[in-house]
């Protein structure tokens, strides 16, 4: 009887070994990255405006020019006018900055603004930052773009 005893006791702690194993390798195995914010409408960093943007197109073109449009409206959904944009960005995981210079060349009406001179030359997340000044104030927004 008692070395039954012994062989439960054993198993018991070879259990317990192999669930102190196991919870070892789960809570130092690396953890996935979480997806970026793809999302193409957003309040600007202290919540002056409601920026959105989309290819004019419709489609994103790697290693092409091409161009987007940029609308900017207020909270109260009101379209914000004459504003200044300035564009830059890059690939944060590859640590470099866009290959080219793109420019608010338009306004559009409605808040709409193309933005002209974009060129994602390979795929990965990019983003596009750009720092507004109207009459509510100045402020900026970043958006992710996946290829």
């Amino acid at each position: 009887m008692a070395s039954i005893w012994r062989y439960l006791l054993a198993g018991v702690g070879l259990a317990g070994l192999l669930a102190g194993i196991l919870a070892i390798v789960y809570l130092t195995a690396p953890q996935s990255a979480p997806s970026p914010d793809v999302s193409r409408s957003k309040k600007t960093a202290n919540g002056l405006f409601v920026a959105s943007i989309q290819p004019e197109r419709g489609v994103i073109r790697q290693g092409e020019l091409q161009s987007w449009l940029l609308t900017l409206k207020t909270v109260k959904g009101d379209s914000v006018e004459g504003a200044a944009i300035s564009v830059s960005g890059g690939m944060p995981q590859h640590n470099h900055g866009l290959p080219t210079s793109p420019q608010a060349t338009d306004y559009l009406g409605e808040g709409r603004y193309r933005i002209e001179g974009l060129k994602f030359t390979m795929s990965g997340v990019w983003q596009l930052r750009f720092a507004i000044s109207a009459a509510a104030g100045s402020d900026t927004v970043v958006f992710n773009v996946v290829l």
